[in-house]
């Protein structure tokens, strides 16, 4: 698959070249007290042509003997390859640090969760685009908090302008999950962004937590995605990781014994005692039920209640190697939901092919509930 080189010093001079052309106005805010931070992404004709619609091209030379007024021809991808590996391993980095794992998969989600298979326009058509970057689409109820992912994500998109919001976010997300423990997901980028906040989705396309019968809900929401049975379970499962914040979704405690001290921010409740480690316990412990301390939702709750989803739940709670690659592969079809790539093939950054195989785990230590 072609790709386009990118060195440091290029990097670094398209970055100068950047921060000269930008005006001030335009610039992101990352400061607490910045109410309007993400406001001004898209409200300049100079911002829409540098951040929101790139366009890289790479210079492939013509054969000597084909002398022409053109010196080259031409190759153009949504993102550059070399730029998508560089920001892979800060997003690496970051994770060590923020430990924001959690927020970083609910990202990449929500971005690519508001696709409807029933209809073709692009982007009306909703998914993975790069949408929930704009303000109006962050104000929606169900993305609660995550302009706090934007803020960790931001200055990425400022170092590697080359690579679109919507590669950027679903990179975080997956690189999150393997972070944590997880499968490796097979992935591929050259997602188009939208360029203005006219082109996000209408509010309500998400799932929520509490309906009236949540496994209605759930099919009605994911099958307008595509989305099956055994994937709305399998994806289920990455509430093995993160919290839920009272003040946010209004579910969930203040705090429990596994989250009162962090690590981040302390409080919320989770779903799983070590809810920093990407693995199957999530379902174990929604079987079991045995601690008032981890969150079960109507919408986890319903998994070994409705006879469909509790096949692959019952399942899962026994075979994490079972929940794993069908979780790597549910989670590579979401990130895909809706996407215009370019090239029209996607872009492949792994050396080898992905395989689903638990990583190495560090973390899970700083959230054991043990004082």
């Amino acid at each position: 698959m072609a790709s386009v080189a990118f060195s440091g010093a290029a990097a670094a001079a398209t970055a100068a070249t950047t921060s000269r052309r930008l005006p001030a106005s335009a610039k992101l805010s990352l400061s607490p007290s910045s109410s309007s931070s993400l406001k001004l992404l898209g409200s300049t004709p100079i911002v829409s042509r540098l951040f929101l619609n790139p366009k890289r091209c790479s210079a492939a030379p013509l054969p000597s003997r084909a002398f022409s007024s053109a010196a080259a021809a031409t190759k153009c991808l949504a993102s550059d390859p070399e730029q998508l590996k560089l920001a892979r391993e800060d997003i690496r980095e970051l994770l060590k640090t923020t430990f924001s794992h959690p927020i970083l998969v609910r990202l990449g989600w929500h971005d690519a969760g508001t696709y409807n298979k029933n209809i073709e326009e692009w982007p009306r058509r909703g998914g993975a685009n790069g949408s929930l970057r704009f303000e109006i689409e962050l104000k929606h109820a169900a993305n609660a908090g995550l302009v706090n992912a934007l803020k960790l994500i931001q200055p990425l998109k400022d170092k590697y302008s080359s690579v679109t919001y919507a590669d950027l976010f679903q990179l975080a997300s997956a690189t999150a999950v393997e972070e944590a423990g997880g499968p490796k997901i097979p992935m591929k980028y050259g997602r188009v962004d939208v360029s203005a906040p006219e082109q996000c989705p209408e509010e309500g396309r998400l799932p929520a937590a509490g309906p009236p019968s949540p496994a209605d809900h759930l099919r009605e929401v994911f099958y307008r995605m595509g989305l099956n049975d055994k994937e709305i379970v399998a994806l289920s499962g990455a509430h093995t990781l993160g919290r839920s914040r009272p003040d946010r979704s209004g579910w969930g405690k203040p705090e429990t014994k596994y989250t009162k001290d962090g690590p981040g921010t302390p409080g919320g409740q989770s779903w799983t005692a070590q809810w920093l480690k990407f693995d199957n316990s999530y379902f174990k412990d929604i079987k079991e039920k045995r601690d008032e301390d981890l969150l079960v939702l109507p919408t986890d709750g319903v998994l070994f209640e409705d006879p469909a989803f509790k096949v692959y739940a019952e399942k899962y709670a026994e075979d994490q190697e079972a929940f794993f690659k069908d979780y790597a592969e549910a989670h590579a079809k979401l990130s895909n939901l809706g996407a215009k790539f370019d090239p029209p093939e996607g872009i492949v950054i792994d050396d080898v092919p992905s395989q689903p195989v638990p990583e190495k785990f560090v973390a899970a230590k700083y959230s054991s509930g043990k004082d």
